[in-house]
């Protein structure tokens, strides 16, 4: 699940480079934080939250796969 949002968000921005995604995994939960650079932010939500939409429309199809629940944040 990590590496698919981690692909996907570094077609997205400008400075690939700077993409990480960290994953914290609870008993139940998975959340993966994305952080990108402050001027890659607007790319990854996209217009009216629509790019984050997106991405956690896949992950929740990816984890819901693997019978997992995850979600995602982007952090700053």
């Amino acid at each position: 699940m990590k590496e698919i949002i981690e692909v996907i968000a570094r077609a997205i921005v400008d400075e690939p480079d700077v993409v990480s995604v960290t994953e914290v995994v609870g008993v139940h939960t998975s959340i993966l934080e994305l952080k990108v650079a402050k001027t890659d932010i607007g790319k990854v939500i996209g217009k009216q939250g629509r790019t984050a939409g997106a991405l956690r429309t896949i992950l929740s199809a990816v984890s819901a796969k693997e019978r997992k629940h995850a979600v995602l944040e982007i952090v700053e």
